[in-house]
């Protein structure tokens, strides 16, 4: 048993038992910037994305509907969609200042202050994964390594020449044929500092939930153009590393996604050839072979602190891993069947979705801090909707290419849906339907476990949360499982987020509870589901006072 299921009990106990150092005092006046500065790097603008045909979003959200479109039909990837993709996902889309329940609102008005919304959701707003493009000679750029700058929409170079080779080398010769026969990855990174100044030691699992959301909105977004994402998270890591110039324990490398590109197929890589055994190795050794960037990302911040626990967790999930689990390993940690009578099970209507376009849900996807009114219920038919969405979210990555194992199961707490008894149910997927666990009003119980102050969670229609059996992951594919285990929940909740905004309803994630009393409430003691996150779902209150920033 290693290192990650002892962190994995200290973050599901940390509402009873604060995880060390308890202590830390968060200095926002010297915290990093969200995101890279390399000064001296050359800078080149992407292409504009507004003229790209929007595509509606319910395909990518529910893969197994017949809307949906087959992956690979669209011919690929070329940079407009790139482009687009990137904006929607992780650029900066529009100012967020409105009304709301979130402590940080008087510094709002303050451009130094700024929120700016995003298409993907982050843990705290901090947004510390970075966007690295290789490229090699199939792509329409000079083949090198680029960053994403999300400030100004560009591309910044950091190094010139292609080294796809050097990346398919680092997945290795058993990683899916779709990783070794393209010449065209995104490599994200996740800079620690940029998250722990505020969690310290319990960044580690919330950056893993920044990885999931990102990689499930390149998901949703590429499925509705029939195109597929699926990352590889079992790699040589610190071969990655050495590439992008980064220490691994500042900075490292979470996954890599490859881009089948609109382009002439990539030359063969000599070092994953059947007879590359018998040519002689270059020696690793001999830095003329080991091309690496040598810009540096200049720190905002003047004193930077480590973290114990944050620290293990990384060496923990990096030994072994270029190891990739056997194939099936992961089927022993799925998602376990809801139990309960069929005669007290409720039946859900067909999940539907409007024609509402993937960048359009994704620009108006926010958080409804405070905003949620109980005097208007969800309908049954949007709570199917978003419980089908956040049920066909799959990992479909290296450990499980066809996507056919599900680890996340889902409960709700219903408050104000129409046609739905208050109380505490689990949801059946495979039959649509709610399997009472717990009758009655759960508002209380809701806010009582809530650590924050930001949210009324009784007025939202329903609460849903969702678990993984963390556990049985790590037994199953080993300490760097909890990456996949909790990325998986920050998944679905991108998942959420995007189906809410797209049915026009208001939406909340939060990590912010106490895991334990979850699990008592849902009778979980006995087995090893973990919850993950609480998700509330509910209409918002009319009229907000909302700034709008497209045409200040």
């Amino acid at each position: 048993m290693g290192y990650a299921h002892e962190y994995a009990h200290a973050v599901l106990h940390r509402g009873r038992v604060p995880m060390e150092p308890t202590d830390h005092v968060v200095n926002w006046d010297d915290g990093p910037r969200k995101g890279k500065y390399y000064p001296d790097a050359e800078t080149f603008a992407l292409p504009g994305t507004e003229d790209l045909a929007d595509v509606p979003v319910a395909p990518g959200l529910l893969p197994g509907t017949a809307r949906v479109r087959d992956a690979g039909t669209s011919p690929g990837f070329g940079l407009p969609l790139l482009s687009a993709m990137l904006r929607d996902s992780y650029g900066l889309t529009g100012r967020r200042l409105g009304i709301q329940a979130n402590t940080d609102l008087p510094g709002l008005p303050y451009y130094t202050h700024a929120n700016w919304s995003r298409g993907t959701a982050g843990g705290g707003g901090l947004y510390p994964v970075s966007i690295h493009w290789a490229s090699g000679p199939s792509g329409p750029l000079t083949p090198g390594l680029h960053y994403y700058d999300i400030h100004r929409h560009a591309l910044q170079r950091l190094l010139a020449g292609d080294v796809t080779d050097r990346v398919r080398g680092a997945l290795g010769a058993d990683a899916p044929a779709e990783a070794l026969e393209t010449d065209q990855y995104l490599l994200l990174g996740v800079k620690y500092w940029q998250n722990s100044f505020k969690y310290n030691s319990f960044s580690f699992h919330v950056v893993s939930t920044d990885v999931g959301t990102l990689v499930q909105t390149w998901r949703i977004w590429a499925a509705a153009r029939g195109l597929r994402i699926a990352p590889v998270l079992w790699f040589d890591e610190p071969r990655l590393n050495e590439l992008l110039g980064t220490a691994g324990e500042e900075e490292t490398v979470f996954a890599v996604v490859p881009l089948h590109w609109d382009g002439p197929a990539p030359r063969p890589d000599a070092s994953l050839r059947p007879d590359a055994a018998a040519r002689p190795a270059v020696p690793r050794t001999d830095p003329r072979h080991r091309p690496a960037v040598r810009h540096r990302d200049v720190e905002r911040s003047r004193t930077l602190l480590d973290f114990t626990a944050l620290r293990a967790m990384h060496t923990a999930t990096l030994e072994g891993a270029a190891d990739r689990p056997a194939p099936g390993a992961l089927a022993a940690a799925a998602a376990l069947p809801p139990a309960g009578t069929d005669a007290a099970r409720v039946a859900l209507p067909e999940p539907v979705f409007p024609d509402t376009g993937v960048r359009r849900a994704l620009r108006d996807r926010r958080s409804s801090f405070g905003r949620f009114d109980a005097r208007r219920p969800v309908g049954i038919g949007d709570l199917s909707a978003v419980l089908a969405a956040c049920a066909e979210t799959r990992p479909a990555g290296d450990t499980d290419p066809s996507g056919a194992v599900r680890l996340a199961k889902l409960y709700a707490f219903v408050n104000h849906v129409e046609g739905v008894e208050q109380g505490a149910y689990a949801y059946d997927p495979d039959r649509d339907e709610l399997c009472p666990v717990v009758p009655g009003p759960q508002g209380s119980f809701l806010q009582e476990n809530y650590f924050l102050a930001n949210y009324n969670l009784e007025q939202a229609g329903a609460v849903l949360v969702p678990t993984v059996r963390t556990t049985a992951v790590l037994d199953a594919l080993g300490d760097r499982g909890y990456r996949l285990a909790v990325g998986t929940a920050g998944a679905v909740a991108q998942s959420f987020y995007v189906a809410a905004s797209a049915l026009g309803l208001g939406a909340g994630v939060a990590l912010g509870f106490d895991n334990v009393s979850f699990v008592e409430r849902l009778g979980l003691a006995d087995g090893d589901e973990a919850p993950l996150l609480i998700m509330a779902l509910g209409h918002e209150r009319p009229q907000p006072a909302d700034f709008r920033h497209e045409i200040a």
